[in-house]
């Protein structure tokens, strides 16, 4: 494995081991870059340890130490801080399956505003340059640099715990978690950034904050999420070529589906689904079984798909929910049903490429090619990845040697929408 895959791999974890120990984000940030320096000095000569993640927590407590010795010349209270930390080495096992979570929670504190929570477990949490949180808020790098840096700060002067909190407080926070996680997941499942499609490591990393999500919390929209996430995950495999090229749904090979992962979901969603009205998380998951259960494209139950779209939106009403709701639409009533329901979208969704690549879709089968093709193009000056963007280059150039209209049936792999 690359030191730099490990390194994405890992980071977010080891920070927030790191944060655990010495209680400071900045000084958990520094920890860790000192700590991937000394393993990409020792490791190509010695390899890679049994366990990375337990090394780097370790190299970068030491580094930790050390700093705050050298600033104890200047800073006297520092060097108490430096014999805490090595104290706690032989009184405290250093537990790190929890840590991310903990950091998680922390991040999410009520203390903080909305964007502020969302911005710095993005960065933080999830591992996301910068850059991609900056592009999901709309807002330049620095000025959401400049907002995490506050939202750290705010912490340390509010002395905010870092710790998963008692019981009876995890309902006030837990849509704001809710909602970071599937973010990362969506991150995983679709990147935004890079030549690939997916991002596994992400999306692993999403599904496993999910789990222990459950076992912490086993509500009904907790269990939608990770039954949403796992049954999505379920199709990873059908959802690219060998040359990384994006696979519509239609087209996929469903013998690759994981069969077991898609039953063990959607039992886990019936349960949760019994247990009380059907929240965002749980309607969604309820139509990724929809597709997942589905025995062929063909047979997709299109007209219940669309009634949960129709759910979903009169739950949390949003333009991309809308947009969903269209296309499951189209596929049930037919191609102009689906552009009448667009129609009224396009305003609100200007921005947004897969607006245009679904009405260019939807274009195609009404013989409306030149409106299509402009779809198309506008869709891939929009479109932020390359797997997508030769999707799309693709979609245009069959468009200009077409003689006849093609199925309605024609799709891309539908979006994972998010929660407004």
């Amino acid at each position: 494995m690359e030191l730099n895959t490990l390194y994405h791999q890992q980071a977010p974890r080891v920070l927030a081991s790191l944060v655990r120990l010495l209680g400071d984000f900045d000084l958990a940030e520094e920890a860790l870059q000192e700590a991937f320096m000394a393993a990409l000095q020792q490791w190509p000569k010695e390899g890679i340890p049994q366990n990375p993640r337990a090394w780097l927590v370790s190299a970068g407590r030491f580094k930790a130490i050390d700093a705050l010795r050298r600033r104890a010349r200047f800073e006297p209270l520092t060097e108490i801080l430096a014999l805490s930390l090595e104290a706690q080495e032989a009184c405290e096992p250093c537990v790190l399956e929890d840590d991310l979570l903990r950091l998680m929670f922390t991040c999410c504190h009520p203390s903080l505003n909305a964007e502020a929570q969302l911005a710095l477990t993005l960065r933080e949490v999830c591992g996301l340059t910068t850059e991609a949180v900056a592009r999901a808020f709309l807002v330049s790098p620095s000025t959401l640099a400049q907002r995490i840096v506050r939202a750290k700060q705010k912490i340390k002067a509010a002395r905010i715990p870092y710790e998963i909190p008692e019981r009876s407080q995890l309902p006030a926070r837990l849509g704001q978690v809710l909602q970071v996680i599937y973010l990362l997941y969506n991150e995983g499942y679709k990147s935004t950034e890079g030549a690939g499609l997916m991002r596994p490591e992400l999306a692993a990393q999403a599904i496993s904050l999910g789990q222990s999500l459950w076992e912490l919390l086993p509500e009904p929209e907790v269990g939608g999420l990770l039954s949403l996430m796992q049954l999505q995950e379920a199709r990873a495999a059908s959802r690219q070529d060998a040359a990384g090229a994006l696979v519509r749904l239609e087209d996929q090979d469903r013998a690759r589906w994981d069969r077991p992962a898609i039953a063990a979901a959607s039992a886990r969603l019936q349960a949760c689904l019994s247990r009380a009205p059907a929240g965002p998380y749980c309607l969604q998951a309820a139509i990724a079984a929809c597709h997942a259960e589905a025995a062929s494209f063909a047979a997709t139950p299109w007209a219940e798909i669309t009634g949960l779209y129709h759910a979903l939106w009169q739950r949390e009403p949003s333009p991309v929910i809308a947009l969903n709701h269209a296309v499951a639409l189209a596929h049930w009533q037919g191609a102009a049903a689906g552009l009448a329901a667009l129609a009224p979208l396009a305003a609100s969704l200007a921005d947004y490429y897969l607006f245009y690549s679904a009405r260019a879709q939807l274009l195609e089968p009404c013989a409306r090619f030149t409106e299509a093709a402009l779809d198309y193009q506008r869709a891939l000056a929009l479109a932020p990845s390359g797997p997508e963007q030769r999707f799309l280059t693709q979609r245009l150039h069959q468009l200009g040697s077409m003689q006849t209209p093609p199925s309605p049936s024609a799709q891309q792999d539908p979006p994972c929408s998010s929660p407004s």
